[in-house]
């Protein structure tokens, strides 16, 4: 069997709703996460096979193959396929592992993964919730229906359920939150995903020209006190 290797690595530094990354559209931002990966890589752009893209919300402006999309956004030539992969949270993960079985079994060698979501411009539950209010049906059928009766698939329901599984309090969690955020602020000062951030031209908010290259999620305020002040999320906000 073939070893897969990862030759290069890039990725824009994260955004937050409403961000420094509103104005993208999210098969621009792939396309240029693809050229910034070429150029990283050396890699000549005819010998790319394919392009393996994630995406959970495909519809709107990551509609119509998404991973296609992000091709054509590219300097890739037009005969680069792409595909897009929905495995919800995992679906980028996913991608860079069709990626690597396509290497390990020998049917190709040049692959691109990776993966994009605009929860800005493309809002969670736009492919699902939007079309059942408006007269478009349910994604759940009625054999799923009759074997998960007045059941809502959702994370934040299964969180709760492993909550309970493990014994989990609100605080442990607070806790463990709290240290990731500052995990996360600590690495950013430091310098250490700097090599990785592709620096992505934005409008800045004085509406001057800037780049943005630093994790918008990461909160270097955060205390355990604010947490404790938080509501929590009830599952029936989601579909």
């Amino acid at each position: 069997m073939n070893e897969a290797f990862i030759v290069a690595a890039a990725r824009t530094a994260a955004g937050k709703k409403d961000g420094r990354l509103k104005d993208w559209h999210p098969a621009d931002l792939g396309g240029a996460i693809i050229d910034a990966l070429l150029d990283r890589s050396g890699a000549d752009p005819d010998l790319v096979e394919d392009v393996i893209w994630g995406c959970v919300t495909q519809v709107s402006e990551q509609a119509a193959n998404i991973g296609r999309q992000v091709v054509l956004a590219s300097r890739l030539p037009e005969h680069v396929p792409g595909v897009s992969v929905d495995r919800q949270c995992g679906s980028s993960q996913q991608a860079l592992h069709f990626a690597a079985q396509a290497v390990m079994c020998g049917v190709m060698d040049v692959v691109i993964a990776g993966g994009v979501e605009s929860m800005t411009r493309v809002p969670m539950g736009l492919n699902t919730v939007f079309p059942t209010q408006h007269g478009y049906g349910h994604y759940k059928g009625l054999r799923v229906g009759g074997r998960y009766p007045s059941i809502t698939f959702s994370q934040f329901a299964g969180a709760e359920m492993m909550v309970a599984k493990y014994g989990l309090s609100k605080d442990d969690l607070d806790r463990f939150s709290l240290a990731s955020h500052q995990r996360g602020a600590l690495a950013t000062r430091q310098g250490r995903f700097s090599e990785e951030i592709v620096p992505i031209a934005i409008v800045g908010a004085q509406d001057d020209q800037a780049l943005h290259m630093q994790d918008e999620g990461i909160r270097y305020d955060a205390s355990l006190e604010a947490m404790a002040g938080l509501k929590k999320i009830s599952p029936r906000m989601v579909c």
